[in-house]
């Protein structure tokens, strides 16, 4: 290969930890902020997200969904009213007990999710049938006192949008819940080029105070899960707790049923750790900020003509970047590489001698001579080939790391040699599953969609059940 390995990346295959933080690092993503769990994301970091967002949020607007803004402080008397919420959360809550040098009168809890306060509003809001469907999102921060931290994956503070829906009937507020889900696992699948699995939580992990939740699990290059993207009934739990009821078209008060939904920057994490190498990060066209760039090898008048006239036409479809710091060749190639830039283009007096122009693909790294006149029309198509490639990439990696057991035998014995997910009989019991977590430092990921659900005995308790689930390590 004429492109150079960078030696300050360590080997996945050797340390996959070290190895995901040398990328992020490298790749000019993020810094570390100066309170634990936190981080700074950096112009290139923040651009990735930025286009993360406009795809999910055009694809919420579609649904019906209006972004809103609620306030960062939940008064400690609001946020007791969901029990089971509040037990779930308690940990990880940050806590507000001064204002200056007064201390105040309540405790104030910097928002961990926005259930509640959304709750709270709504009961104020909704008087009649005709005020429903609501349907809310928000792009913001949230805290959470995490005892482990790593970027992207579990932080003190990160990004996310959470939605919030509220409807006159059960069936609607179910249907929201799912039709979400399928947004969360189109964007996966055909704009993130992640092969993921969706499904049901078990009750253990189901989010506190819903009814039911719904998930989004991806498989990492290591073998590892990562839950990516969560959907969630919540029932009449925050109707009732928060006093939403509203009059139905037989002048009756009934309470209204809710969902709630998120995906946080820790889908950036599953982007790295499904698709990058030991060359630095490999980005999805999609949500890439440089999708073709272009380097200069002489600053010929003849180069910089070509160069405009490439640019020209690539960037009415694609994101078109010149280098052009001072910076030499190869370190120029290494840092597209390293980046992730889809596609990269060299223009040099040699080439252009023959008419044409070196581009190289980010996935196989290859380097292939092009007529100047076939440019646009090849990087269109090496553009779709360079995404389907990665997502194959990425769904053999899932395809080889998805097992079966029928007992916790069988089930310990593939996961103290292999990882992956593993299918197994489940009844589906919170003292089951902690007995589970117990024995293997392991826990559930769903109840898996497009999988034959059949009777058969749980492989831990050994009692009768229906329920087939996957369990894995996990992030």
């Amino acid at each position: 290969m004429a492109s150079i390995k960078m030696d300050k990346i360590t080997s996945r295959d050797i340390d996959f930890a070290k190895w995901y933080t040398d990328v992020i690092k490298n790749s000019n993503l993020i810094d570390y902020g100066p309170l634990k769990g936190t981080v700074i994301y950096k112009p290139y970091g923040f651009a990735v997200w930025e286009n993360i967002k406009s795809i999910f949020d055009a694809e919420f607007k579609k649904l019906g969904v209006d972004n809103v803004y609620f306030p960062l402080l939940i008064p400690e008397s609001l946020m007791m009213k969901e029990k089971k919420h509040v037990e779930g959360f308690a940990p990880e809550l940050w806590t507000v007990t001064h204002s200056g040098d007064t201390k105040l009168s309540e405790r104030l809890f910097i928002r961990p999710t926005s259930e509640v306060m959304i709750a709270d509003h709504w009961s104020n809001e909704i008087r009649s049938h005709r005020n429903l469907p609501l349907k809310y999102n928000q792009w913001v921060n949230v805290m959470r006192a995490e005892k482990t931290t790593r970027p992207f994956l579990r932080g003190s503070e990160f990004l996310w949008q959470e939605g919030h829906t509220v409807h006159a009937y059960a069936d609607e507020a179910k249907k929201m819940t799912k039709d979400i889900l399928d947004v969360y696992s189109k964007i996966a699948r055909e704009k993130l080029m992640i092969p993921v699995v969706t499904g049901e939580k078990t009750e253990h992990e189901r989010f506190a105070g819903a009814d039911a939740t719904y998930t989004i699990e991806a498989m990492m290059y290591d073998g590892q899960a990562l839950q990516s993207g969560t959907s969630h009934y919540l029932g009449q739990n925050f109707t009732k707790g928060f006093d939403i009821k509203f009059q139905n078209k037989s002048q009756k008060e009934e309470f209204a049923y809710s969902t709630s939904w998120g995906v946080s920057t820790r889908i950036i994490g599953a982007i790295i750790m499904s698709h990058s190498d030991d060359y630095g990060l490999v980005l999805p066209s999609s949500i890439a900020p440089i999708q073709v760039q272009i380097i200069k090898i002489k600053d010929t008048d003849e180069v910089l003509k070509a160069t405009k006239n490439i640019v020209d036409k690539l960037q009415k479809t694609f994101k078109v970047n010149i280098d052009e710091t001072d910076k030499s060749f190869g370190y120029k190639i290494s840092e597209a590489e390293i980046k992730g830039v889809p596609i990269r283009i060299e223009i040099g007096p040699r080439d252009l001698e023959n008419g044409s122009v070196t581009i190289s693909r980010r996935d196989i790294r290859d380097k292939v001579s092009v007529k100047l006149d076939e440019v646009e029309k090849y990087v269109t198509t090496q553009m779709a080939e360079y995404d389907k490639n990665i997502f194959n990439i990425a769904k053999n990696n899932l395809d080889k790391r998805i097992y079966k057991a029928n007992t916790i035998k069988e089930y310990q014995d593939i996961i103290n040699k292999k990882s992956g997910f593993v299918l197994v009989p489940f009844c589906c019991e919170v003292e089951c599953e902690q007995d589970v977590k117990k024995k293997t430092s392991t826990n559930s990921r769903c109840i898996p969609d497009g999988v034959e659900q059949v009777e058969s005995k749980c492989f831990n308790c050994n009692k009768p059940t229906d329920k087939m689930v996957y369990f894995a390590r996990a992030y």
